[in-house]
C-alpha cells in the first residue's frame, strides 16, 4: 500500500504542477454556513485563510455518485477523529445550488466544510486547470500541513486508505 501511495504521490506531483499560469491566484470558497475562506494558489499548491497547520483533502462530489455518497461517512469519521489537525472540503459539483447542497449535507450529517460550485467557481476552475481535471468524481485533493499538494486522485479511496494518507500528510511540519 505504501509503495502503491508513493507512485501516486510521484504521478500526482507531476500532474498537479503542470500547469504554471495563474499560480497566485486568489479565490473565495463560502460554504453551506455561510463562512467565506480566501483560497490563495502557491507554487505548490493551495493556501486556505483560517486552516494553516492542518491536512486538506479537498474533495469534488456529486449528489448523484454513489462513490462519492459510499465517501461521507468515511470523511465524517475522519473528520470526527481527526478535527483539531484534519479539514475536508467538499464542493458539489454536480449542479445543487447552495440550499439544496445545505439541505444535503444536514440529511446526510456532513460534518465539515460543504459548498456549491456556486460558490466556489473560481476554485473549481483553478482545479480544472492546475490538476487537468476533466471531472470525474468523486475527485481528490490532498494538501499537506504546509498546503502543498501531495495527493490527486480520481476515483473513491476507502476509509482506511484516508487514513494512511492523513497519517502521512500530517507528519510534515512547518
Amino acid at each position: 500500500m505504501k509503495k502503491l501511495l508513493t507512485s501516486i504521490l510521484l504521478v500526482s506531483l507531476t500532474f498537479f504542477a503542470y500547469a504554471t499560469e495563474n499560480i497566485l491566484e486568489q479565490m473565495t470558497l463560502t460554504d453551506i454556513n455561510n463562512k467565506t475562506y480566501t483560497v490563495t494558489g502557491t507554487e505548490q499548491g493551495l493556501k486556505i485563510k483560517g486552516l494553516e497547520g492542518k491536512v486538506i483533502f479537498l474533495e469534488f462530489f456529486g449528489h448523484q455518485c454513489p462513490p462519492c455518497l459510499a465517501s461521507i461517512p468515511h470523511l465524517i469519521n475522519l473528520q470526527n477523529k481527526h478535527k483539531d489537525k484534519l479539514a475536508v472540503i467538499s464542493i458539489e459539483v454536480q449542479g445543487y445550488n447552495q440550499q439544496q447542497i445545505t439541505e444535503f449535507a444536514k440529511k446526510k450529517g456532513m460534518n465539515y466544510i460543504v459548498a456549491s460550485e456556486t460558490k466556489a467557481s473560481k476554485l473549481v476552475s483553478y482545479i480544472q486547470q492546475r490538476a487537468q481535471w476533466r471531472g470525474s468524481i468523486p475527485f481528490l485533493v490532498a494538501l499537506d500541513t504546509q498546503g502543498n499538494v501531495q495527493f490527486v486522485q480520481a476515483g473513491m479511496l476507502s476509509e482506511s486508505a484516508l487514513e494512511n494518507l492523513f497519517s502521512q500528510l500530517s507528519k510534515t511540519t512547518k
